[in-house]
Formats: structure tokens, C-alpha cells, sequence
């Protein structure tokens, strides 16, 4: 029995982790739940898997949580950042899965580590923020480190065995988000709701966007370089539409081995907490006498500049993706807020990029210094935009 902490639980991710865990309930046991601010859903989850451990970051959502009366008896609340920390360090727990938005997770995901857990990640920011301290931390601790992202675990599953010097180039496949087959005179027009109204899957708010921007691969090639130890020109992207197609693995001997899934975040958070063993899935598998065709095109840069920019980031090293990620974030949420227009998120990306100095960071507290600058410069080059 594997005991599972699921920090993240109320957001698309971790609602696809409890069908999991509810579906393998020999195999899997939920030993704390946490989430930003969703507390009555955080109630609901303790009362129907019994759950005793859950965290709260947001204080006021914290304070209304534990005044609620809503929670099982017996049930332990926490909160904070120190909270969720704590809750990656539970001495009951053996895996630990993130899965919350941006960058909060990074201190619990070093905590789990450091505790000798193993880490399911499923928040891309993480490695794009601090990979480098994130692998060392997973090297010294000797800790297992398990992508979630469909194309990431794709990648994992198609390299097993494979010895590193035989891989010439990964390439992750991407949908090309709501907006794919706009006019691209007609993007500039583009509101939050046409941007969320992704064609194949079901996912939170900033993501969907990232999706339609392509900042959402072009933080997964980072990620793919921490993860399996690349470098920058092995790490490609294409475009395919239909999103069955996770990833391919292009072999030094010419030959490509392809990941096949239904586009549902199912499959690879159950690999994760499952692996090696193989079990019936959450989900229907694909039906290929439904499977009309499968395509693939080059991605257009020009119309999705922020692959560029990401590409750019990953070459160059030190702070730059960091500061990539954190000027996304900025964007992409003053987009949903209606006070960025939408081709102007790359705009903020790219002026934060130029305007903030690169160099390597000695250790953590450089990285979260510049994600501080980076998210007050991105924050004055949004102001001086019009929606």
C-alpha cells in the first residue's frame, strides 16, 4: 500500500489523482490533502476518504477553514507554506505529489525530497524555476523524481532501457491550443474566453492559456532537459492537433518510438504511483478503429513567439527561464483579468527577458530573488500596456 500526499487536490490535476487513488484503493491511500484557498472541497475529500491530514495556504481561507466545523473529527489542518511543507514531510507518507499552480510548491517538493520521499511532479514551474537545485536535491537525497505531464512521463516510458548516448532528440507533441486555426490577423482580437476553449483537454484557467501561447511546451522542453539530462537542441516540439501522440523519442540509429494515450491526465499520474506495475486504467484506452488519422505540422514561431522565447531561455541557462516563467505568469493571469490583451503576453515576456540582467545562480535564494524581479518588472510592463 502506497500512502499518497496530494498537494493540489481541488484543481484539474488532482482531481484526476483522486479518481486514481479511488479506483486502486488496494494499491493506493490518500494521507493528506492540501490546496490554496478551496477548503469546502478540501471537506468534502476528507469526509469521503477519510483524510486526517489537510493544509490550507491562503490565511484567510486557512482561518474560515478551521473555523468551519466542516471537517471529520479528529481531522488536522494546516496552514501556510510551513503547512504544505509539513505535509510533504509526513513520516506516514511515501509519495508526494505537487500539483499546484506556479511556483508554491517548490519548498514542499524540496521537503519531500529531503525527507526521502518520492516526488511526483506534476507543476512544470518547478523545474523551470530551479531544476538545477531540484536534480541535485533528488542526486544527494537518492530520491526517486516521477514526471506527471503526459509528455514527460511519455518520454520515461519510451527511453526505459534505452542508454542515454543512443537518444538523439526528443520531441513533444503540442495541440496548439484554442486558438490553432484563428486567422493570425484575427489573434489580436482574442478574449480570455476564446483562449480557454481548448479542443481536447480539460485543464485550469492559466494552463489552457499557456496552451494557446505555446508557454506550456516551451516549459516542458525545459523541463524534458532536467528531467533526463539533454541538452537544449535535443528538446523539439511539433504541432498535433488530435493530442494522442505524447511524444516521440527519435534513437541515434535513425528510429523513433512513439507514446500513444488518450488525452486525459489519468494515464500518467497512475503510471507514477503505480510504476512498475501495470493496472487497468481510470479511463478508456484509444479505439483505433475510431482513430481517423494522426497529424503533425511544424510549429510557426512567428505565431507563437513565446516557444521562441522559452528556446531562448532554456539556451541561454542561469536565471533566464525563471524569469521567463515568472513574467508568463504575470501575463497570463493579467490576460484573464482583461487588462493585457492577448498578443501583449509575449510582449511583457520578451522586455522582462531584455531588461533583466542573466547570470548563473549560486543557490536558491538567488532564483527566488529574481522570480521576485522578474514578476515586479513584468507587473510595471502590464501597467504601461492597453487592453
Amino acid at each position: 500500500m502506497k500512502r499518497v500526499v496530494l498537494l493540489g487536490a481541488t484543481g484539474s490535476i488532482g482531481a484526476s489523482a483522486l479518481r486514481v487513488i479511488a479506483a486502486h484503493a488496494d494499491k493506493l491511500e490518500l494521507a493528506a490533502v492540501a490546496s490554496r484557498a478551496n477548503w469546502p472541497r478540501l471537506a468534502a475529500i476528507a469526509r469521503e476518504l477519510g483524510v486526517r491530514e489537510v493544509g490550507v495556504y491562503e490565511e484567510e481561507a486557512y482561518r474560515q477553514a478551521k473555523a468551519s466545523g466542516a471537517f471529520p473529527p479528529g481531522t488536522r489542518i494546516v496552514g501556510g507554506a510551513a503547512g504544505l511543507i509539513e505535509l510533504a514531510e509526513l513520516p506516514e507518507a511515501d509519495s508526494v505529489l505537487v500539483a499546484v499552480i506556479g511556483t508554491t510548491g517548490l519548498h514542499p517538493a524540496l521537503a519531500a525530497l529531503r525527507a526521502g520521499k518520492e516526488l511526483a511532479l506534476a507543476s512544470k514551474e518547478i523545474l523551470v524555476l530551479a531544476g538545477q537545485f531540484v536534480m541535485a536535491e533528488a542526486k544527494a537525497r537518492g530520491a526517486k523524481l516521477l514526471p506527471i505531464d503526459s509528455e514527460h512521463s511519455a518520454i520515461s516510458q519510451c527511453i526505459e532501457g534505452h542508454p542515454a548516448a543512443g537518444i538523439k532528440r526528443i520531441i513533444l507533441t503540442a495541440s496548439g491550443g484554442a486558438l490553432r486555426d484563428w486567422p493570425i490577423e484575427r489573434l489580436a482580437q482574442a478574449t480570455p474566453a476564446d483562449a480557454l476553449r481548448h479542443p481536447n483537454w480539460s485543464m485550469g484557467a492559466k494552463i489552457t492559456v499557456d496552451s494557446a501561447t505555446l508557454a506550456n511546451k516551451g516549459m516542458e522542453l525545459i523541463e524534458a532537459k532536467w528531467l533526463f539530462g539533454l541538452r537544449p537542441d535535443q528538446c523539439c516540439a511539433i504541432l498535433h492537433p488530435q493530442s494522442v501522440i505524447h511524444c516521440l523519442v527519435e534513437f541515434t540509429d535513425g528510429a523513433m518510438l512513439a507514446h500513444l494515450s488518450p488525452p486525459s491526465m489519468t494515464f500518467p499520474i497512475q503510471h507514477a504511483l503505480l510504476r512498475p506495475e501495470r493496472a487497468a486504467g481510470v479511463d478508456l484506452p484509444l479505439d483505433l478503429n475510431r482513430l481517423i488519422s494522426l497529424d503533425f505540422r511544424p510549429v510557426d514561431e512567428g505565431r507563437y513567439p513565446l516557444l521562441r522565447l522559452a528556446r531562448e531561455a532554456m539556451q541561454a541557462g542561469g536565471i533566464a527561464p525563471a524569469v521567463f516563467n515568472a513574467a508568463n505568469e504575470i501575463a497570463v493571469l493579467s490576460f484573464l483579468a482583461g487588462r493585457l490583451p492577448f498578443l501583449a503576453i509575449s510582449r511583457v515576456v520578451e522586455e522582462t527577458l531584455a531588461e533583466i540582467k542573466n547570470f548563473e545562480p549560486a543557490d536558491l535564494s538567488d532564483v527566488i530573488a529574481m522570480d521576485q524581479e522578474a514578476r515586479r518588472t513584468a507587473s510595471i510592463k502590464v501597467g504601461t500596456s492597453r487592453p
